[in-house]
């Protein structure tokens, strides 16, 4: 089971989305952490034992823009195996620097793939337009993103319906970003600033439903649960589908070690006033939503072990590179130090237009041998670069 951990950097946001407590509209306390302070806050992820984190942001371009996103992931490169990034969808030339940086991973969920009803709940912002958020994850693959997350916001639209239309989707993206893993969430809505109530329910025993459904229709889905489902359903869905979960969450920014106090400040309309504290309120930044299994890391990580499962905090390590082999029409060979294909490939002298690069049985692109994305990453040992014209 691999664990994970959401980093909320930002609780700016210029949409206006009715189910979400980051909406504009919403009179929070809002703050954007600066990089020592998105520091601060992972290296308490790390001193719990993750190795993988999700970077998350309410969508504001002058808060939380793809240079502010690529400089935290560069701060964070060096300590995390993997990082992955949750904001508000981009152009592809916008992603471009964030993957560079040391990201590997996007997730951007639909909320609601009824076009009628995302209407009517995101009523100002960037997010009304529905296509651009529906091509998105297309864009980041574009831009080098590996990890692809999607998923639907159960609870402003029948979830039968959400399903297959989510399950439409799933099929797409195998078919057309079929170098990336793809992973899918299931959300169901949970109180937040603002108020709103679920417009549809989804009971546990249906919950279980989709996550067997989508198991037995996709088996190669990564499925993730977060701490928005109770701690006892997490276990028993823990053996059932799910390869993905989110432990010891904080939805805030600064939530983990109380960063960002000193520049806290509270909209009214999306007009920044001064943060007039009311009784007994926290000196906290707002959370999109509360969450419901409030268990630690460690805890829930015992859960697993009990159960016969294996806590992954991370999924590679460096030592892999060394136990990496690589294949030469056949034979094995030494990487020789290679970073990148493109370095491989010239070492050996090998002509380019006659080469095909496989990697766990994968095509690799010609325009991606120059990237260190797929090269220093790998999690698994078997790379192989055959040259047709060599054979025959």
């Amino acid at each position: 089971m691999r664990l994970f951990a959401p980093l909320y950097l930002s609780n700016e946001c210029i949409n206006n989305c009715r189910y979400c407590g980051f909406s504009r509209d919403n009179p929070i306390l809002r703050v954007t952490l600066d990089v020592d302070e998105v520091i601060t806050e992972a290296q308490h992820l790390a001193r719990q034992g993750f190795r993988q984190i999700l970077l998350v942001a309410g969508e504001h371009p002058k808060f939380a823009g793809h240079d502010y996103l690529a400089e935290c992931v560069r701060a964070l490169a060096p300590d995390f195996s993997s990082i992955s990034i949750e904001v508000g969808p981009m152009e592809t030339e916008d992603y471009v620097p964030i993957v560079e940086a040391g990201a590997e991973g996007l997730v951007v969920y639909q909320e609601t793939y009824n076009r009628g009803i995302y209407a009517e709940m995101h009523t100002a912002g960037p997010k009304r337009d529905f296509n651009f958020r529906l091509d998105c994850v297309e864009r980041g693959y574009a831009a080098g993103f590996r990890r692809l997350g999607v998923g639907a916001l159960i609870g402003l639209s029948r979830w039968q319906d959400e399903a297959i239309a989510l399950a439409a989707h799933l099929e797409y993206l195998f078919k057309h970003c079929w170098q990336a893993q793809i992973t899918v969430s299931l959300p169901r809505l949970r109180p937040a600033a603002g108020g709103f109530h679920p417009l549809f329910s989804m009971t546990d025993r249906e919950l279980v439903q989709l996550v067997c459904a989508l198991r037995i229709t996709f088996p190669q889905l990564g499925i993730v649960l977060s701490t928005r489902e109770r701690a006892s359903l997490r276990d028993s869905l823990a053996s059932i589908g799910v390869t993905m979960m989110s432990a010891g969450s904080h939805t805030e920014p600064g939530g983990y070690t109380r960063q960002g106090r000193e520049h806290l400040h509270r909209t009214v309309r999306g007009r920044i006033v001064a943060p007039e504290y009311q009784d007994g309120e926290d000196e906290l930044a707002t959370g999109q939503f509360e969450i419901s299994d409030e268990r630690s890391p460690a805890e829930i990580a015992a859960v697993l072990r009990r159960r016969g499962l294996e806590p992954v905090w991370k999924d590679w390590d460096q030592s892999s590179l060394r136990r990496m082999t690589i294949s030469l029409n056949g034979e094995s060979v030494d990487a020789r130090e290679a970073k990148t294909i493109a370095e491989l490939v010239d070492r050996y002298q090998l002509p380019p237009q006659s080469i095909l690069v496989e990697h766990n049985g994968f095509a690799v692109h010609r325009h991606e041998w120059a990237r260190a994305t797929h090269w220093p990453k790998a999690t698994a040992s078997n790379s192989s670069v055959s040259s047709p014209a060599a054979r025959s």
